[in-house]
């Protein structure tokens, strides 16, 4: 028939259109991959990611606990060691008070025999008021006929000034109970009745600062020194740019340094991390500067424990990252039980029984994502999931500290339960964010 395609053009126009759908379906899987991330993206809250709990606004959700009830009672437990107020022997101040008539028959109980006392102390705070101190700097003459003055006391320099309780206070409230500026000073006015502006406030902190060269030369040491360490660093902006603050702590101490730099350079500069001995544990998350120090490395809960929620979260990730997720919870438990018993390491056995249950949970987690293998990011970009899963495969030792027995035991001091005090420094950092010396 005149005018109709041939079979080559046929053919051709086939093999096009072929062309076309595969490159169609190939743009809808894309595109549904973003659209899941997206989703994934608007769903994530403090619970299941790394985000501060101050970016929820007014959408916050009820408190949801990760932590698992234990059947017991609240309150105090068998064998707890109670806290209570104590009474003193020698009182500031005593009170006593007098029965003015007869409970009985009324009559006047004045210069009626005292037959017994009961006493009952109140603690509180006295009138908190400024003490005012005026030294006086004496100018004398001597018969040579020269006029000497008094030696000014150190920290005395203007007519009116205040003193290194005040100054000290308000150091702390900033750099201790992380209240803005302009809090602190309308405490300070409030409580004291000394109106502090916060250009004063700036200064005495930075002043704090420069005495701390010794006492922080010692906490670097004391960290550089400790067998567990925790690690982490986050974003802040300093005069409006972005720069880094970086963690190492211990239960006891904490050492924050601000870099421009974020990675390796950063962490090596603040002189902390690399003065860890090679049988030292480092316990930070994933980000791999940590992993350059030569350290035994163990993986913060908090950050682990958030990313398998986050995981459990997605259309059919829940049957292995639920269990994941009980498992080194589990695992922390027994540490801090067996830590409390006494004991240094865990047994073989138990070691061996953590590490099958471990391996099977990775299987079913690659059977629930057969379109990706261990190590290979394949085409395109992998789910989080996905990532968090090839990492607990790769680097298994490292998640959980198997590498020895007593590593692994000794990780678990820092490793606690999802809610950390080496993540929640820096969130509450992240809550008092404001100008200042440092930050």
């Amino acid at each position: 028939m005149s005018g109709s395609p041939s079979y080559e053009e046929l053919a051709r126009q086939i093999a096009q259109l072929r062309e076309l759908a595969v490159e169609q379906a190939r743009l809808i899987e894309t595109l549904r991959a973003e659209n899941a991330q997206l989703r994934a993206r608007l769903g994530q809250s403090p619970r299941n990611s790394h985000r501060p709990p101050g970016s929820e606004g007014y959408e916050k959700p009820a408190p949801k606990s990760r932590r698992k009830s234990t059947g017991r009672k609240s309150g105090g437990q068998p064998g707890h060691e109670g806290r209570t107020l104590s009474r003193v022997e020698h009182p500031d101040e005593v009170l006593v008070h007098e029965p003015a008539a007869c409970a009985g028959c009324g009559a006047s109980l004045a210069g009626a025999p005292v037959v017994s006392t009961e006493s009952r102390q109140v603690f509180d705070l006295p009138p908190i008021r400024l003490a005012v101190a005026e030294h006086r700097l004496e100018h004398r003459r001597c018969g040579c006929g020269r006029t000497t003055m008094a030696d000014v006391p150190a920290g005395v320099g203007a007519p009116a000034q205040y003193g290194p309780g005040v100054r000290g206070l308000a150091t702390y409230l900033l750099a201790g109970q992380y209240l803005p500026l302009a809090r602190t000073s309308e405490l300070l006015t409030e409580l004291l009745g000394a109106p502090v502006s916060q250009g004063s406030l700036v200064k005495w902190q930075a002043d704090a600062a420069a005495g701390l060269d010794g006492f922080d030369q010692a906490v670097k040491d004391a960290l550089g020194a400790a067998p567990v360490l925790g690690a982490d660093e986050t974003g802040i902006r300093v005069d409006g740019s972005l720069a880094w603050v970086h963690a190492a702590r211990t239960d006891s101490l904490t050492r924050y340094t601000v870099s421009a730099k974020r990675g390796f350079e950063a962490m090596d500069e603040a002189g902390v991390l690399g003065a860890l001995s090679p049988d030292a544990v480092l316990v930070s998350d994933f980000w791999a500067p940590y992993w350059r120090f030569d350290v035994l490395h163990a993986v913060c809960g908090a950050h682990l424990g958030r990313e398998l929620t986050a995981a459990a979260e997605a259309a059919g990730q829940a049957g292995w990252a639920e269990p994941m997720d009980r498992l080194l919870t589990e695992i922390n438990n027994t540490a801090h039980r067996a830590r409390r018993a006494g004991g240094t390491a865990f047994a073989p056995s138990l070691l061996a029984s953590y590490r099958a249950r471990y391996n099977t949970l990775i299987k079913a987690g690659w059977a629930a994502n057969p379109g990706y293998q261990p190590g290979k990011r394949g085409q395109g970009r992998r789910p989080k999931h996905v990532n968090l899963l090839n990492r607990l495969d790769t680097h298994r030792d490292g998640w959980l500290s198997f590498r020895s027995a007593g590593a692994c035991f000794r990780a678990r001091q820092s490793v606690p339960a999802p809610g950390s005090a080496r993540c929640r420094c820096f969130r509450h950092r992240a809550q008092a964010q404001q100008p200042g010396p440092g930050l």
